[in-house]
């Protein structure tokens, strides 16, 4: 049906107030409780604009939306008051509802009378829908709003056209972030980053973050951890003409838990970001007709350039490499030969030409391409087609190499587990939290004999295995799981059957292991290869090692202490012999809090 065919239904909606308001809670995660309600309208069920997509949309269209908005206003007060609820109603208004002549801040003081409710009990929620607004006219409603005593929300953050500026110029009480971001974030180091920037910037508004459309109790456990005031979603509640008063017991059950959620790890894939540019070194550069003395001489002023581009008009076509040119001069008549001569005779004119916004894997790639001479006399960085500088094949290595390292302090290029940079973070989020936890070191006994004898891609194989056995027996929800580097791993266990767990990791690394070994050194026990005198030795097969500390706030405040506790355990399992787990049982206290823990667990779960 067209929109005209729809306005009979519309006006008979609107001169019979047939609209019906459900309410979905809005969780306050730090108390646990319903703070406050959001008012959802809904067309008639019989009618073809039951849907609020469709009921919005045709109003917009005939121009009809301030009638409708208020209506539903109405109708959310009036429902708001007769179910008694607790908390603030959160009603939805558009920006041109608000701008609308029908709209006054006495108008709304007459409704809320009119239902019963104090102005301090109202948020307007402020859809942004268009591109154009009346910013000034806007934030004078708002601010006459506000001194009527009704607060103002901005509802889904990162959705719209222009809700950030919405956000500097209305200052709202509360903003909404919308539910993309939410989605999945428990699996998205992005939307963490996104919605932990979303809060700082609120903190310094003075403004309190909902976080809307959580569907999972994952999902609401990163928003707990990352500081987020308030939440709803279908986990919490669903609209409904009666909503629920109390939170569900799987959300109260999450929110009390005590745990610190596992976040994913960031990829410091640095070669995205970086680009040639940081490569680019301003350097003079010389025409195709400049005589080959002047460059010999500018080179001489500049000891440090390694070579020089030659330009035509603002554009590069060659390079003259600095060991060639003084090839050319080195003879005992060199500068006569050659030094009136244009240097374009003596250039590369085929050289390798970047762009500055190159990425640096893409870079490395045409320089090994390219062939010998690229990574020698270096190559020109362009803006737009024109010289910018000069790139060295040193600093192209030194760069890659840096990235690497950086990459790997962050995620083992192996493994792809988080490196040491993710570990400590999640170590100091368990101790600043006051959190019991049990680190747990991983290290494989006799390994550079294993290597040695099978070689590095096996050894890489082993190491993988152990990564896989480590990411199956571990709760990825409870546990962080890093690799440090080599054959060394650790695991931050919350799980509170983490000893059940570590046992069946030593009997599945015994059993799996042998799959990477010739019969001949299983039915043995092991090989012959060369010590680290050079002295031949035989050497038992590999095995695992596992060092636990368990650690809580009254013995461990800083993650050094953690580390090397661990550590210490770690080197007395390796004298055990064989795959072997060590516990250090120093706390004993906290060995038996935990031993109670899993029996009244386990006992539940009876």
């Amino acid at each position: 049906m067209s929109h005209e065919e729809l306005r009979p239904h519309l006006e008979h909606i609107l001169e019979n107030t047939r609209l019906t308001t459900l309410l979905q809670p809005v969780l306050d995660l730090m108390d646990g409780r319903i703070m406050g309600y959001e008012a959802l309208s809904r067309g008639p069920s019989n009618s073809p604009l039951h849907a609020p997509q469709t009921l919005f949309h045709v109003a917009e269209h005939l121009g009809l939306l301030p009638a409708l908005d208020w209506a539903c206003l109405r109708t959310a007060l009036k429902t708001f008051a007769q179910l008694n609820l607790p908390g603030q109603l959160f009603v939805n208004l558009s920006p041109g509802s608000l701008l609308d002549a029908s709209f006054t801040p006495d108008a709304m003081l007459v409704a809320l009378a009119n239902a019963g409710i104090a102005s301090k009990r109202v948020v307007i929620e402020i859809t942004e829908s268009t591109p154009t607004l009346d910013y000034a006219h806007l934030r004078q409603v708002v601010t006459d709003l506000h001194a009527a005593g009704i607060e103002v929300a901005i509802d889904d953050l990162g959705e719209g056209f222009s809700s950030l500026r919405l956000w500097s110029e209305l200052k709202p009480a509360f903003v909404k972030i919308d539910k993309h971001f939410i989605a999945g974030i428990h699996q998205d180091p992005h939307k963490i980053q996104f919605v932990r920037s979303i809060k700082l910037l609120a903190e310094g508004a003075h403004s309190h973050v909902i976080a809307e459309g959580v569907e999972s109790p994952s999902e609401l456990a990163v928003l707990k951890d990352l500081g987020i005031r308030f939440a709803q979603g279908y986990l919490i509640g669903r609209p409904s003409p009666v909503p629920i008063r109390i939170p569900p017991s799987e959300v109260e059950y999450c929110l009390q838990s005590g745990k610190v959620s596992v976040f994913p790890i960031r990829q410091e894939s640095g070669s995205v970001r970086v680009a040639a540019s940081r490569l680019a070194t301003s350097a003079p550069a010389v025409s195709p007709n400049t005589a080959s003395q002047d460059v010999l001489d500018l080179m001489l002023l500049h000891p440090d350039l390694h070579a020089v581009a030659v330009v035509d008009n603002g554009i590069p076509v060659g390079i003259i490499h600095r060991p060639v040119l003084l090839d050319r001069f080195i003879g005992l008549y060199g500068r006569e030969l050659y030094g009136k001569k244009p240097c374009a005779e003596f250039m590369d004119a085929d050289p390798l030409i970047v762009d500055k916004a190159t990425r640096m894997g893409e870079l490395s790639e045409l320089v090994v391409n390219k062939g010998k001479s690229a990574f020698t006399q270096g190559f020109v960085i362009t803006s737009e087609g024109r010289y910018l500088g000069l790139g060295s094949g040193f600093d192209l290595m030194r760069e890659i190499t840096d990235m690497q390292i950086s990459a790997a302090r962050y995620a083992n290029p192996l493994t792809g587990m988080p490196g040491n940079v993710p570990i400590q973070e999640h170590m100091e989020r368990l101790l600043v939290n006051a959190k019991t936890f049990v680190t747990a070191y991983f290290d494989l006994d006799h390994f550079k004999p294993y290597n040695d004898v099978y070689g590095f891609r096996r050894g890489d194989d082993m190491l993988q295995l152990l990564a896989r056995i480590l990411r199956d027996s571990c709760n990825p929800e409870l546990d962080f799981i890093g690799h440090i580097g080599g054959d060394d791993y650790v695991v931050l266990f919350q799980s509170l059957d983490w000893e059940i767990r570590c046992h069946g990791m030593l009997a599945r690394f015994d059993h799996e292991s042998q799959t990477l070994l010739n019969t001949e050194h299983v039915e043995a026990g092991g090989y012959r290869s060369e010590d680290r005198r050079g002295t031949m030795t035989f050497h038992p097969l590999v095995s695992l090692s596992i060092g636990a500390v368990l650690v809580d706030p009254e013995h461990f405040h800083l993650h050094q202490e953690v580390a090397r506790a661990a550590s210490e355990a770690k080197s007395l399992a390796k004298h055990i012999e064989g795959s072997s787990l060590f516990i250090d049982q120093r706390r004993l206290p906290f060995c038996r809090q935990l031993a109670e823990e899993v029996a009244f667990s386990l006992e539940n779960c009876a």
